[in-house]
């Protein structure tokens, strides 16, 4: 009979694009996982990787395997649910991801509270930006993810993930507190078209939705700066450095040489939280779950002023 851990590590080279990849992403060696694709190669006497040079492809073989891996998690993992809901009780390791100021908004005071009230229940969190999650809990390697979307900027979900709004995030546009525009009570797009911006990188999803913003106005914004931590975009503000767009959630208290104003229209993003569907029945999903939407509503989340 096949060994179900070495189909997981032939999912996972396939996921990943590589033997390197896969074993960083299971906490393996290399040498590990070539251990084990050859022993599974042993088990099913055919070869699973077409080696050339310091790569590998799978073979056919390889990917009627991988299908299989695919469902024997499908069926373990709705049993897994089954047998928690029978107990009623959120148990198990259940991996959380959130990106930046989502943890810092709610999120650490809703996995907090789920240490506290559920001692069967071992909750780790990853913070990652919402492409990167999505991917992680489609692969089965975080069981649910804290995401956003921009009215413009929409996430695309594989149909095997369950999604559940948890709420709608402002943003505003910050500026250095000397800057001309500073007295104004609404900016619009035209208004900004000649500034240099700090922003994330082009993979994030914050850097496509500026671009978008901009483009529908007939503009592309010039985005000087490339900063993905929010302090040092932030740090850039107070320098004088150019403007950005800082969404209220986790935006805490700002350094007095940098303002936030309103614009027009409102740019906002819709929080979710994403999860696979056949792990519904688990009651540890439904309490992270529940836990967000609490955390979310009960004013974890600070909203953040407009500052004249």
């Amino acid at each position: 009979m096949l060994d179900p851990s070495r189909l997981g590590v032939l999912k996972a080279i396939a996921a990943h694009g590589s033997m390197a990849r896969a074993a960083s992403a299971l906490g393996y060696t290399p040498s590990a996982v070539s251990q084990q694709i050859a022993k599974l190669e042993r088990e099913v006497r055919t070869e699973l990787l077409d080696r050339k040079g310091s790569g590998a492809e799978l073979t056919p073989a390889a990917w009627l395997l991988v299908e299989a891996a695919d469902e024997i998690a499908a069926v373990l993992e709705r049993a897994q649910g089954r047998v928690e809901a029978l107990r009623g009780v959120p148990s198990g390791r259940l991996v959380l991801s959130a990106f930046p100021t989502a943890c810092r908004g709610f999120v650490a005071a809703a996995v907090g509270e789920l240490t506290r009230a559920h001692p069967e229940l071992d909750c780790r969190l990853v913070e990652l930006d919402p492409n990167r999650a999505i991917a992680r809990v489609t692969r089965g390697e975080a069981d649910v993810a804290v995401v956003h979307d921009w009215h413009n900027t929409p996430l695309v979900l594989p149909p095997s993930l369950s999604v559940s709004p948890v709420g709608e995030d402002v943003a505003d546009v910050a500026l250095p507190v000397a800057h001309p525009l500073v007295g104004r009570d609404v900016l619009t797009p035209e208004d900004l078209a000649d500034e240099r911006w700090i922003s994330q990188g082009p993979e994030a999803m914050c850097h496509e939705w500026l671009t978008r913003t901009f483009r529908q106005h007939g503009m592309q914004p010039d985005i000087a700066y490339q900063v993905e931590e929010y302090e040092s975009q932030v740090a850039l503000l107070a320098a004088g450095l150019g403007v950005a767009m800082l969404p209220r959630l986790g935006r805490g208290v700002l350094p007095p040489g940098v303002r936030v104003l309103a614009m027009r229209p409102t740019p906002s993003r819709q929080v979710s939280a994403v999860w696979r569907a056949r792990t519904d029945q688990r009651p540890a999903v439904r309490a992270v779950l529940d836990a967000l939407r609490r955390h979310w509503s009960a004013g974890s989340r600070p909203d953040g002023e407009t500052q004249p």
